[in-house]
């Protein structure tokens, strides 16, 4: 099989359910992601690319690097333009720690694409939890909460007892000992005492914004 009949895209996504196919990069080769991007090319389709790294991204050819906007830190890139930002933010991030920017911006940057405006609060984590507390009214005018934390995870528990809105956890890589990789970070979450708080996989910040904007979507619907 040619590696060329491994590609088939979904031109028809956003039709389904609002929003553009996603690429994940991660297990892809560079021949795989030419394909992708000179088939997007033909439809002048926009798509999201997730999990890039810099050595597939300079495997490319100049021009298919030149038609990327890429963000090294979130491992991210928009083939076309992001959708403009409209409204007031509805949808606040927050991070527990400034290591957690790698899940951070893959949200802040899976929303901007489809021109959905958010808040970010970064290094509010429960060690110094004056931090948050400090931001809790600011926090309180959202609908929509994204906690992203690593080591314990404490942090999306904290504010589901402070925060009436939905809660979405991602529990993060970030840490070591017991907690590296984010398997512990991920069980907290799911262990959480604080009701109804949703979880995510680790690291997963796409599927925590692609959530947000799902429920985003029904708030709307039902006005």
């Amino acid at each position: 099989m040619s590696e060329s009949s491994e590609v088939t895209l979904d031109f028809q996504r956003a039709e389904r359910i609002g929003f553009d196919e996603a690429i994940l990069c991660q297990g892809k080769t560079v021949a795989h992601l030419a394909e992708i991007l000179a088939k997007a090319r033909e439809k002048h389709a926009r798509f999201l690319f997730t999990r890039l790294s810099q050595a597939q991204l300079e495997g490319l050819s100049q021009a298919d690097r030149d038609s990327l906007d890429y963000e090294p830190v979130s491992r991210t890139a928009y083939l076309g333009a992001a959708k403009p930002e409209v409204g007031t933010p509805r949808i606040v991030v927050l991070a527990a720690g400034t290591s957690d920017a790698h899940v951070t911006r893959e949200i802040q940057r899976t929303l901007r694409f489809q021109g959905v405006p958010s808040t970010l609060f970064v290094d509010v984590g429960v060690a110094g939890l004056w931090r948050l507390m400090d931001r809790v009214e600011a926090i309180r005018t959202h609908s929509i909460a994204i906690v992203v934390a690593g080591m314990d995870a404490a942090l999306p528990t904290v504010v589901g007892g402070l925060f009436g809105g939905v809660v979405i956890g991602v529990a993060t890589s970030n840490g070591y000992g017991v907690a590296e990789g984010g398997h512990t970070a991920l069980n907290a979450i799911l262990a959480s005492c604080a009701p109804g708080v949703v979880t995510l996989n680790i690291d997963n910040g796409y599927g925590a914004a692609c959530a947000a904007m799902r429920v985003l979507r029904v708030m709307e619907s039902a006005k």
